[in-house]
């Protein structure tokens, strides 16, 4: 299956993986290795895309997928599988065997672990998700000292390509006014960098391990789904576990 394969899988027994839109049987404007069954694409084939992201990963359980809302609520899944689909836009655990799961289509997936293996994390955060404080709501739910956290930094829009107003910048520069080096005036707008934005938050929470892909799925149509490119479309996943 191509995908990515995060530093994050040096530590023991944490694993993770970051998926492709290649490999699945949807069809356009879904093609082909759609994860997302919110997005218009038939339902059998995002249950048989996922089921392939099962058997090719040999995941111990199926991921717990999340309702994502662009907000702050972060859920801990304390059993092996989930029952139903959270309303959240993180979700921790320290149980081995839970699979945690973020879908995106240009919002950053950021997937965390303790450098002892003993937690983990996924978020999924675009800029609302950010503003709201996602990152430093997740962090508050490991036990491990931010120091001893391990991050990385997933394909999302690059910073050439995601144009944003002032009520975006003004939200970020309210949370911290070092994020004002992520924007680039663009005529009356803002090319904005989320990845930036996350690594300074992360480093500002005391997180000083991070590892940013650099990948924009809006420059790379072959390879990943992008809503700001093509508007209707499929979602990738990432998924950390601990065997």
């Amino acid at each position: 299956m191509k995908g990515l394969t995060p530093h994050l899988n040096t530590i023991a027994g944490v694993r993770a993986f970051s998926t492709t839109r290649h490999g699945g049987v949807s069809a356009a404007p879904f093609a082909s290795f759609n994860l997302g069954s919110h997005v218009g694409d038939l339902p059998a084939a995002v249950q048989k895309n996922r089921q392939r992201l099962l058997n090719a990963l040999q995941l111990p359980n199926e991921p717990c997928w999340l309702n994502q809302v662009h907000g702050h609520t972060v859920v801990r899944l304390l059993s092996g599988a989930c029952l139903d689909t959270p309303e959240a836009d993180a979700a921790y655990t320290n149980v081995k065997g839970t699979v945690l799961a973020i879908q995106t289509a240009d919002c950053l997936p950021i997937l965390l672990a303790a450098e002892d293996g003993s937690e983990i994390a996924a978020v999924h955060s675009g800029w609302r998700s950010l503003a709201a404080g996602i990152i430093s709501a997740t962090l508050e739910q490991f036990t491990s000292s931010p120091q001893h956290i391990r991050a990385w930094l997933g394909p999302a829009i690059g910073p050439e390509h995601f144009e944003v107003g002032e009520d975006v910048r003004s939200a970020m520069l309210d949370l911290n006014s070092q994020h004002e080096s992520a924007f680039k005036p663009y005529g009356e707008k803002y090319l904005a960098d989320l990845a930036a934005i996350a690594r300074q938050t992360l480093r500002s929470l005391g997180v000083d391990s991070i590892e940013t892909c650099q990948t924009c799925t809006y420059a790379n149509a072959e390879d990943y789904f992008s809503f700001r490119r093509d508007g209707q479309t499929g979602r990738m996943a990432s998924l950390i576990w601990m065997e």
